[in-house]
C-alpha cells in the first residue's frame, strides 16, 4: 500500500496491540492516533476528520460477544458517516461479521492479524470510499455548501467545516448533542442552528443558563412550580422544560451545574417527565436535548468520585453526549478573521453611521497575528470600539486596541519552534514553580482539575 496523507485512529484497550499497529501504519498514514478507552471516542471523532478508523468490538474485562463494538460502531457513523470502519476482534463470528457489516462497517478482520491483510482491508476501504466520494477521495463539499447548515455562522475554515458537516448530519435527528468550545467561539449558534435545521423548528428553543442558577432556583426555573411550593409562589409557573414542549432545550454551561442539580437532571432525562416543585403529577416531556459547555467534562468526571459540589457525572455526560461537536477557537481559524472583520465593520459602521469604512491591510494584519483568547466575541468588541473611537474612515492597526497577551507566531517563528509536547511540559513546569509545587494551585492557575495535571505530570516525568 502505498503511503496516504491521511488520518487513521486505532482503538483498543490492549496497549500492546496499539503499539504494533502504531509501528505498522505510521509508513502509510500521516497521522496515526490510538485511543485505549472507548468513551473518548465520541471527542476524538468530532474534533478529527479520520479516513479510517480501526475499532476493537470486546472492551470489558469477561465479554466475548462483540455488542460493545456494535454499539462503538453506530456513534461513530452518527458522528462521521463517511469514515471507513474496520473492525477488529480476536473472536470469529460469522453472523456478528456479516451484522457489522450490515450496520454500515467497512470490513471485519480477526486478531492477531496479518500484516498484509490488514493493509489488504485498509486499501480497499479506502478505494471504496474514494469512488463514493468519502473524505478519501479529496472531494470535499464546499464550504459555501456547507455553511448552509448555519447561515449565521461565518467561516469557511477547515477547521469550520467539520463544524458544519455535524450540524447538518445530526440537526435532523433526536440525538442529545454536548457543543464543546471555548467562551466566544459560538457554542449558542451552533445549537440556534441545530434547531433551525430540525422538524422541530417551529416549536420553541429555550436557552437556559445554567450556571447562573443558584441550587434553590434550580428546581423552580427548570422545572416549574405551583402556587404555595414555597414562600413568594403566588401563582403556577411552568418551568423551562415545559416552556421547551415540541422544541429545543439549550442547556449552556451545563459543566458548572453543581452534582445535586446534575442528579435531579439526570432523573428528568430519563425519566422523560417531570413534576413542578410542590407538585405529584408528572407531566411527560416532547423536547430535544442540547447542552454546551467550555470546561473539561472528561477530567471533570475522573475527579467526580468523593467530591460533593465539584466534578460531572459520568452517568450524565453519557446521556448529553450522543454526539459531541466541538467549535474550534478563533486562533485556529486565522484565515476567517479578515471575512468576519468586515462583517462586524459592516454592522458597525451601520449602526453608528459611518458608511463606506474599511479596513487597511496592516489593521488585517495585527488582527491575524493576536491569539484572540476571547475568540470571535472578543473580535466583534475589538471592531466595534474602533468604529466608535476612530476618526477616519480606514481603520489602521493603531485604531485596535488590543490585550497584552502572545500573539500567534508567524511561520518564520514556528521553524525554530519546540513540539506541542515539549512546550506544554515546560508551561506545566514553570506553574509548577510558580505555585512552589503545590498540586491544588497550579492545576487551578492552569485551569484543569488535578486528575488531568497528575496525568500530564505522569506523561512528561515530572
Amino acid at each position: 500500500m502505498s503511503q496516504q496523507p491521511k488520518k487513521i485512529l486505532i482503538i483498543d484497550d490492549d496497549a500492546d496491540v496499539l503499539h504494533s499497529a502504531r509501528l505498522l501504519l505510521r509508513q502509510y498514514f500521516e497521522v496515526v492516533d490510538t485511543e485505549q478507552d472507548p468513551t473518548q471516542i465520541n471527542q476524538r471523532v468530532s474534533r478529527n476528520q479520520y479516513h479510517i478508523i480501526l475499532l476493537d468490538m470486546n472492551f470489558k474485562r469477561g465479554e466475548h460477544d462483540g455488542r460493545e463494538g456494535l454499539y462503538w460502531l453506530e456513534r461513530i457513523l452518527m458522528i462521521a458517516p463517511q469514515t471507513a470502519v474496520i473492525l477488529i476482534t480476536a473472536y470469529g463470528d460469522i453472523e456478528l461479521a456479516v451484522e457489522a457489516m450490515r450496520q454500515g462497517a467497512a470490513n471485519f478482520v480477526l486478531k492477531p492479524w496479518k500484516n498484509s491483510k490488514l493493509l489488504e482491508a485498509i486499501e480497499a476501504a479506502l478505494e471504496r470510499r474514494q469512488k463514493t466520494g468519502g473524505p478519501s477521495s479529496g472531494k470535499k463539499p464546499s464550504a459555501a455548501h456547507l455553511q448552509d447548515s448555519a447561515p449565521e455562522m461565518i467561516g469557511h475554515a477547515s477547521a469550520m467545516l467539520r463544524v458544519y458537516q455535524l450540524i447538518d448530519k445530526v440537526s435532523d435527528t433526536e440525538a442529545n448533542v454536548l457543543i464543546l468550545g471555548e467562551n466566544g467561539t459560538g457554542k449558542e449558534l451552533v445549537a440556534r442552528a441545530l434547531h433551525q435545521k430540525s422538524s422541530r423548528q417551529q416549536a420553541p428553543f429555550v436557552r437556559v443558563d445554567v450556571g447562573t442558577l443558584t441550587p434553590s432556583l434550580f428546581e423552580s426555573e427548570i422545572f416549574g412550580h405551583v402556587k404555595g411550593a414555597f414562600t413568594d409562589a403566588y401563582q403556577d409557573k411552568p418551568g423551562k422544560f415545559e416552556l421547551a414542549q415540541g422544541g429545543t432545550i439549550f442547556l449552556d454551561e451545563i459543566g458548572n451545574l453543581a452534582m445535586p442539580q446534575q442528579a435531579k437532571l439526570l432523573t428528568v432525562l430519563q425519566n422523560r417527565s417531570i413534576s413542578r416543585v410542590g407538585s405529584n403529577k408528572e407531566i411527560p416531556l416532547n423536547i430535544r436535548l442540547i447542552c454546551a459547555t467550555n470546561m473539561p467534562l472528561y477530567d471533570m468526571v475522573a475527579d467526580a468520585p468523593g467530591l460533593q459540589d465539584e466534578g460531572f457525572r459520568q452517568d450524565l455526560l453519557y446521556r448529553i453526549n450522543t454526539v459531541e461537536i466541538f467549535v474550534p477557537p478563533l486562533r485556529e481559524r486565522q484565515e476567517d478573521i479578515p471575512i468576519l472583520a468586515e462583517h462586524f465593520l459592516k454592522i458597525y459602521a451601520e449602526k453608528y453611521s459611518k458608511p463606506q469604512w474599511q479596513i487597511s491591510k496592516g489593521a488585517l494584519g495585527k488582527l491575524q497575528r493576536y491569539a484572540w483568547p476571547g475568540n470571535v466575541r472578543e473580535l466583534q468588541h475589538v471592531i466595534e470600539r474602533a468604529v466608535i473611537l476612530s476618526e477616519g474612515k480606514t481603520l489602521e492597526a493603531e485604531d485596535f486596541m488590543l490585550s497584552p497577551i502572545p500573539a500567534i507566531p508567524s511561520i518564520s517563528d514556528t521553524l525554530e519552534s519546540v513540539t506541542l509536547d515539549e512546550n506544554e511540559k515546560n508551561f506545566i513546569k514553570k506553574a509548577l514553580e510558580r505555585n512552589q509545587g503545590n498540586i491544588t494551585k497550579t492545576a487551578k492557575d492552569l485551569g484543569i482539575t488535578r486528575t488531568a495535571l497528575y496525568r500530564r505530570l505522569d506523561k512528561f516525568g515530572l
